[in-house]
């Protein structure tokens, strides 16, 4: 999936993003290259063209920390760019595992949680545990059990999503500051697999490099019950597992968005007493 370097192929993904007007260098032109050329990243950074080519192929494996800064100023990379740059450039700070099971402390937690959508995800984008409104909210899916697979293997996504091309960024964005975050993370090695041999779309953006951890943002969904459902949704890092993330989604009181989830929430209980069970979080079932 990437070459022997992948300091390389970073920096070729990144330079090919930034063109001159964005750095205030002039076009000249036409242009063999998307995006900058190798001495104007040089230049920008203040290193030799030849060293900075260096970097590229591989031949140069042990950039300083004020090249790394220098070279990511010349890309405009944000922090979390920025810090992934560094975690390839100067791969010396032991990285924690990511943590595969959710505890039953915060099991309970999504319990209480009856009004919200609720679900914790780990490291390779898993759905690892839910509560009963997050399963009501993503019924749809064949398999609520990977996001990344559900925006891109499933043919419902594409109906849930009011935009989906803007979801496959943000996810993709995500597993790749996953993927920094975790180097060498078994599971999410298999998602990027399985994932890049199904499906061209993720493959296209998995090789844009784009590493953009998803904190918080307004969502619109397409449910096939509810219908249309404008919701916030916030990510909270759970401090004692290390990778996973309890996932919320809220809506203004009196909104249109806060009606929507109490249809939810009934449709919900309505699915309870049909089958008959009650509706705890639960721990979802991980596949390969």
């Amino acid at each position: 999936m990437e070459s022997d370097s992948e300091l390389g192929d970073y920096l070729r993904a990144r330079r090919a993003m930034v063109t001159p007007r964005d750095v205030g260098l002039p076009d000249g032109g036409d242009r063999r290259v998307p995006g900058l050329r190798r001495d104007e990243v040089a230049l920008l950074a203040g290193v030799s063209t030849d060293y900075y080519i260096r970097l590229e192929q591989g031949r140069e494996r042990h950039p300083s920390d004020q090249v790394l800064r220098a070279i990511a100023g010349a890309l405009r990379l944000d922090g979390a760019a920025a810090g992934h740059l560094f975690r390839l450039g100067l791969p010396v700070f032991a990285t924690a595992a990511a943590a595969p099971t959710v505890a039953a402390e915060l099991l309970r937690l999504m319990d209480g949680m009856r009004d919200v959508p609720a679900f914790v995800v780990g490291a390779a984008q898993d759905v690892l545990a839910a509560n009963a409104m997050a399963r009501e909210l993503y019924r749809g899916f064949a398999r609520y059990d990977n996001l990344l697979r559900m925006i891109f293997l499933d043919p419902f996504a594409r109906e849930f999503y009011a935009d989906w091309d803007k979801a496959a960024h943000i996810a993709v964005g995500n597993l790749r500051a996953s993927s920094s975050q975790f180097p060498g993370d078994e599971r999410i090695e298999r998602v990027v697999g399985e994932l890049s041999v199904r499906s061209p779309a993720f493959s296209g953006l998995w090789a844009r490099y784009e590493v953009r951890p998803r904190t918080r943002e307004d969502k619109h969904f397409r449910h096939p019950h509810v219908g249309e459902l404008r919701l916030h949704f916030e990510a909270l890092a759970v401090t004692s597992a290390p990778g996973q993330h309890l996932s919320v989604y809220s809506a203004e009181p009196g909104s249109a968005g806060a009606d929507a989830l109490a249809l939810l929430r009934r449709s919900a209980e309505r699915d309870s007493a049909a089958t008959g069970q009650g509706t705890p979080a639960e721990e979802g079932e991980l596949r390969s």
